[in-house]
């Protein structure tokens, strides 16, 4: 996601706040930690439009599932496969972004 700043953030990646997104959404993450996700999202489109999108699921499936909890097998499966997903998507970005060189 790189490239997609609007404003400088150079201490953060992208692809460090986006590991740390659902723990910062379940609000698990330490408040050090939640400043840092908090300004890099202020300047990061791109990671603002990610937050976005992995909030609204999380409340998606809060307000279908109610109160009932994933087996733990089932939650590190699924946040395994998000994470998969996620690294597709930043390796099509990176490609993307990259020009392309003429043969």
């Amino acid at each position: 996601m790189s490239g997609g700043h609007d404003k400088a953030e150079p201490d953060t990646p992208c692809s460090e706040v986006l590991d740390k997104l659902y723990t910062y959404i379940d609000g698990e993450l330490e408040e050090s930690n939640c400043d840092e996700v908090r300004r890099h999202l202020d300047g990061c489109g791109p990671c603002l439009d990610e937050y976005g999108l992995e909030e609204a699921v999380k409340k998606l499936v809060a307000k279908h599932c109610g109160c009932d909890t994933a087996p733990p097998e089932l939650r590190t499966r699924i946040l395994g496969r998000l994470a998969a997903a996620r690294e597709e998507h930043l390796a099509r970005e990176a490609r993307e972004d990259t020009p392309e060189t003429s043969v």
